[in-house]
């Protein structure tokens, strides 16, 4: 007998699924579940900075990696109080009046525009542009003071409006939008109404530009600037929203008899990816958290009272509650940070798997294989020769900004870009000079809260680059010259996302008590080398000169 919970966290290539007991944190089973139609690239136009994806993918790996972890546990189904889900963000869903996804029914069914747009989409940096030049211009309040000052083509109504100028048939039929971690958070209740659904705090704060200053999402008559489809959504949306400590309602009798699971299973509000990460990892004031993976967020939190009334410039935005209730979680990040190394591996092995595809030297059995074993271990041999190569200022410089920048300062427009570059510069220089990038833009971001005044003492690292890299790993100790603590848990967002779901279902009283109690730990320090130190100083410099030139000269602006 014991109490369980379910952490769901949808990741961009895959949900993973844990089943953890709520006594020590431990997991007991783990399911992954890839998303079958994104790994056939559909929906998707990179050469536009196009990423869809379609729900099914979400609603079929739901389904599959849930039976996957009850089906060899053990555990009783009563003994299950709660699952919490967690997503990316932001990655808005156009819904007809009864919450059912576009791509869902009939005439939509393979139409991009009608799917998810996935937080990485970037088509809709003209409208990004528009809402930060009306909300200075106005004559209101600025409606992007608490998400930076800068509001993201990653984000919310940016992605609505772009969608909606170009396809009318999805604007006439989309009665409204709602966020992914929402949207299953809405389908595992069962939910016909949407104005019963509780929207996440999270999602509403950092990418909606709800405040409670200003009673909930930005006014009508901002809005209808925009376009009047805008103000008549707001309408249908909310005003109210909620942590992920709260219930959002109970499992549905459909999914109870699809999963195996009792009706009395509590369904927690649902969260961003990141956020429960830092959950996960056991964030405390003063600590940042970096979740790095194919993007980092970077997540930290302030008691109100340190904060007070500064707005932090540049971040995601900073929201009460949105990490843990009752403090103010403030998140930054990278738009590409393991992209940049993968982006630069299909480089490497693209052109050698069209050769051994068409070599008639090489058995055709063979030649899978092969380029399977090139794809899956490029990143790792490049990583063992750059490490060996000194750290100098004649080295190749480079930029994180292949897929845009982030924070500070949103511009999805930016591009990346490499100087030093000579007749002597291989392949590992290059490697090594974005791996450098990637570090120096995480010191960027830890720059820009130091000189708000937000002040942090430690940094955590969770997600697949911290546990599998530990080449970047002290280039980032040396390059930020802090210690930098690995989480124990393969699975932080899951895990946070199953803490939230203990405090949800009332096995413990607040996400604190639950933190203290299911938290996994720290498994390793990576502390930085002084003489390294110094020489990535140096050649930090070097990166915000290059930087400084590209944005000025080479780019437009998202703002």
């Amino acid at each position: 007998m014991g109490n369980y919970v379910i952490g769901l966290d949808y990741g961009t290539d895959s949900v993973r699924a844990i089943l953890v007991d709520t006594s020590d944190g431990k997991t007991l089973n783990s399911k992954v579940v890839n998303y079958s139609r994104w790994a056939e690239n559909k929906y998707c136009d990179s050469s536009k900075n196009q990423f869809r994806q379609h729900l099914l993918d979400h609603i079929e790996g739901m389904e599959l990696s849930i039976k996957g972890i009850l089906e060899s546990s053990g555990v009783n189904p009563q003994d299950i109080k709660g699952i919490c889900v967690d997503t990316t963000g932001s990655s808005p869903i156009p819904v007809d009046e009864e919450g059912t996804a576009l791509c869902l029914k009939e005439g939509f069914e393979e139409n991009p525009n009608a799917m998810m747009v996935l937080w990485k989409d970037h088509t809709s940096i003209k409208e990004a542009d528009e809402i930060n030049h009306l909300a200075t211009t106005w004559g209101g309040e600025d409606f992007t003071r608490f998400e930076g000052g800068i509001y993201s083509s990653e984000w919310f109504w940016a992605k609505i409006l772009h969608v909606i100028r170009e396809d009318s048939q999805v604007k006439q039929a989309a009665w409204s939008w709602v966020e992914h971690c929402d949207l299953m958070t809405y389908i595992l209740t069962g939910g016909k109404d949407l104005s019963n659904l509780k929207r996440s705090r999270c999602a509403a704060g950092h990418k909606a530009m709800w405040h409670e200053s200003w009673g909930g999402l930005p006014d009508e008559a901002f809005l209808n600037q925009l376009d009047p489809y805008l103000g008549v959504l707001k309408g249908r949306l909310y005003e109210k929203t909620f942590t992920s400590d709260e219930e959002a309602g109970k499992l549905s009798q459909e999914w109870a008899d699809k999963l195996g699971l009792s009706t009395d299973t509590v369904i927690a509000v649902g969260t961003f990816d990141a956020h429960a990460g830092a959950v996960g990892a056991e964030v405390e004031e003063f600590t940042l958290v970096r979740v790095m993976g194919t993007s980092t967020c970077d997540i930290i939190v302030s008691s109100e009272g340190n904060i007070g009334k500064n707005t932090v410039k540049g971040i995601c935005g900073q929201v009460n509650g949105s990490v843990i209730p009752g403090m103010i979680g403030l998140e930054a990040g990278q738009s590409a940070f393991g992209d940049v190394l993968a982006w630069f591996r299909d480089i490497v092995v693209e052109p050698t798997e069209k050769m051994i595809q068409r070599s008639k030297h090489i058995a055709e059995e063979s030649k899978q294989k092969l380029i399977e074993e090139l794809k899956s271990g490029m990143i790792e041999e490049l990583s063992t020769e750059a490490q060996k190569l000194p750290i100098g200022q004649a080295d190749p410089v480079a930029l994180d900004w292949v897929n845009g920048r982030r924070t500070p300062d949103a511009n999805q427009s930016l591009k990346a870009a490499i100087a030093n570059l000579s007749l002597g510069t291989k392949a590992p220089h290059i490697f090594k000079s974005l791996v450098e990038a990637i570090c120096f833009g995480s010191k960027k971001i830890i720059d820009r809260f130091r000189e708000e005044h937000v002040v942090i003492k430690s940094v955590v690292g969770i997600g697949g680059v911290a546990k599998k890299s530990p080449y970047i790993m002290q280039t980032l100790a040396d390059v930020l010259n802090m210690p930098i603590k690995v989480a124990v848990s393969d699975q932080a967002p899951a895990l946070g996302a199953a803490i939230y779901a203990a405090a949800a279902s009332g096995v413990y009283s607040s996400t604190e008590e639950a933190i203290k109690k299911m938290g996994n730990g720290f498994e390793e320090t990576y502390y930085p080398k002084e003489e390294n130190v110094k020489l990535y100083e140096e050649i930090y410099q070097s990166y915000l000169s290059l930087g400084q030139f590209v944005e000025t000269n080479l780019a437009p602006h998202e703002s």
